[in-house]
């Protein structure tokens, strides 16, 4: 399953492509002849290039991420490194998000081009295992190129979303239209079931699935503490849900519950329960 899931990641980029320019081409059809036809199919085609060379700049952009130099958290930026060699892929590039509770994404193109971003609750947060093992959760989700369906589903997602802001009064009533358009997409090409996967590959990365299966559960404790301000169509890049599960965020809700991925993490190590005792 895991060698497949880079594929099928894959082939739904492409499948998003080859529907903008089915759209495209119907619109072109609508105005005129195969001339205009193929002249926005061609601009679909360059659209589609363009985006996937920039749409994680455009995620990061969205959450006002800058980038981390390596003097300011040497610690974090050996672990990223290290999880790169055990997942046998380039180091991702390291961004910090100012505020918020601890969490972290990942995005970008695939195993030779990604980036991680992390909010300076959880770079400077002081249980090491546990960063750890988030970091790995996202380096998970670039070597099987999650984070490629997940940023163009975010991009697109949030694009029409911010579209029924201009409706004016009217805003609400195109929301009501464009909120379900663009949810449908999200959970179209988003399985919870990327979380589980990723849990486990991250396990695997860390050798025991303690470290991650404790980072869950405090990053879910922090979340109800610290204010977090973003697009609720952003949900799907997280390590886990930040956003209260009412309104517009319930709409693009994908991750599965964190006591669920806990349990699941838990039963990869069937004894730790015995082994806690012994120490």
């Amino acid at each position: 399953m895991g060698t497949l899931a880079p594929l099928r990641n894959v082939l739904k980029a492409w499948l998003v492509l080859v529907g903008l320019c089915g759209i495209l081409a119907l619109i072109g059809y609508g105005i005129g002849d195969l001339r205009v036809v193929s002249s926005f199919v061609f601009c679909g085609v360059l659209l589609g290039i363009a985006a996937y060379l920039s749409l994680d700049r455009v995620v990061l952009g969205m959450l006002r991420a800058r980038e981390l130099p390596t003097r300011e958290a040497p610690d974090l930026h050996a672990m990223v490194e290290q999880l790169a060699v055990r997942a046998e892929i380039a180091k991702p590039r390291l961004y910090v998000i100012q505020k918020g509770p601890p969490l972290a994404l990942a995005t970008g193109r695939g195993a030779n081009s990604s980036a991680i971003a992390v909010t300076e609750a959880l770079a400077f947060l002081p249980a090491p295992a546990e960063v750890e093992a988030v970091l790995a959760h996202e380096v998970a989700h670039i070597v099987r190129r999650d984070a490629l369906v997940q940023t163009i589903a975010v991009v697109i997602a949030a694009i029409l979303v911010e579209t029924s802001r201009i409706g004016g009064y009217f805003e609400r009533a195109l929301l009501f239209v464009l909120g379900p358009i663009a949810s449908a997409f999200v959970h179209g090409l988003l399985s919870v079931k990327r979380e589980f996967e990723a849990d486990a590959m991250a396990a695997g990365f860390c050798d025991s699935p303690h470290g991650l299966a404790d980072g869950l559960i405090r990053l879910e404790q922090a979340s109800g503490l610290l204010e977090f301000s973003a697009s609720a169509a952003t949900e799907p890049l997280y390590t886990i849900n930040p956003f209260l599960e009412e309104g517009v965020a319930t709409l693009f809700l994908t991750h599965p519950s964190v006591a669920e991925r806990v349990q699941r993490l838990r039963a990869l190590d069937p004894d730790w329960r015995d082994k806690l005792r012994a120490a």
